[in-house]
């Protein structure tokens, strides 16, 4: 069963846990502004001397996302807690890819996660030796078959995926992420190594967690709270994100069955 915080807020249970893993899009901002109660949640979480992680499925480096946070108005202090998915992947491809020849999926503004290796960047996807996955193309941000025939011919070449989200909310849009066509090549019988929540890489590069009683807070029951359950940290949802609507309609508890995870506790919104 599910316990619902909103009358008693996180400082009913802070001190029962040494670290928190907090997700970004969609609990502490919304793409567009800040949410100011998260913001005041995150340093009377510092104030009660426990300390947090803000685990984001970005497709890009630590420091690229802490400048977008920057212009939104989050204080330096907070910055400092940000680690990526985009991160966990540039330390993988630097280790095991730099020399290697890649195709790009994705935007132009996710330039600055390759660009050491940008020379190895191939414009010809006949060329490359592995697909490197950052998100759609600005052109086919709505369409997921053009990838379907776009890799259906190379399903033997690997596909590195830098955020297995399949969708976010930016304001009132949803858009589809890079998960979702990491999704269709793996449908396809291509292989796919991910680089984010749920998988374990990225939990254990951001922190030493060993030996830590740790809460994992987030809106996405596909990478947030599935990936607290694959790490054995008890996990809180954000009900007013990604999933609003389902658990609106179903409840939490049904809609926690149909995903096959489990939820310690749930806010409508990340509060004190």
């Amino acid at each position: 069963m599910t316990k619902n915080l909103d009358n008693i807020g996180l400082r009913s249970i802070v001190g029962n846990y040494d670290f928190f893993f907090i997700d970004l899009w969609g609990v502490i901002h919304n793409g567009i502004r800040l949410y100011e109660d998260a913001i005041k949640t995150l340093i009377e979480i510092s104030n009660a001397k426990k300390n947090y992680v803000l685990l984001t499925n970005a497709p890009r480096p630590n420091n690229t996302v802490k400048i977008f946070l920057e212009k939104m108005g989050m204080d330096k202090n907070i910055l400092e807690k940000v680690y990526t998915s985009g991160e966990a992947a540039l330390n993988y491809l630097k280790k095991n890819h730099l020399n290697d020849t890649f195709y790009h999926i994705g935007p132009p503004r996710d330039f600055d996660l390759f660009f050491n290796f940008k020379e190895n960047k191939k414009e010809n996807i006949n060329e490359c030796s592995y697909f490197l996955c950052t998100g759609l193309f600005d052109k086919y941000d709505q369409d997921l078959n053009y990838y379907k025939e776009l890799l259906s011919n190379f399903i033997s070449k690997k596909m590195i995926c830098t955020n297995p989200d399949l969708v976010v909310d930016r304001g009132e849009k949803r858009e589809f992420c890079a998960g979702s066509v990491a999704m269709v090549f793996k449908k396809m019988g291509g292989q796919v190594v991910y680089f984010g929540k749920p998988f374990p890489e990225v939990y254990n590069q951001s922190i030493d967690n060993n030996n830590k009683k740790i809460l994992a807070i987030g809106d996405n029951l596909n990478t947030d709270i599935k990936g607290a359950n694959n790490m054995n940290y008890d996990s809180m949802i954000i009900a007013n994100g990604i999933h609003k609507e389902e658990i609106k309609k179903e409840g939490i508890d049904k809609v926690s069955k149909n995903y096959k995870v489990v939820i310690n506790f749930m806010q409508s919104e990340l509060k004190w």
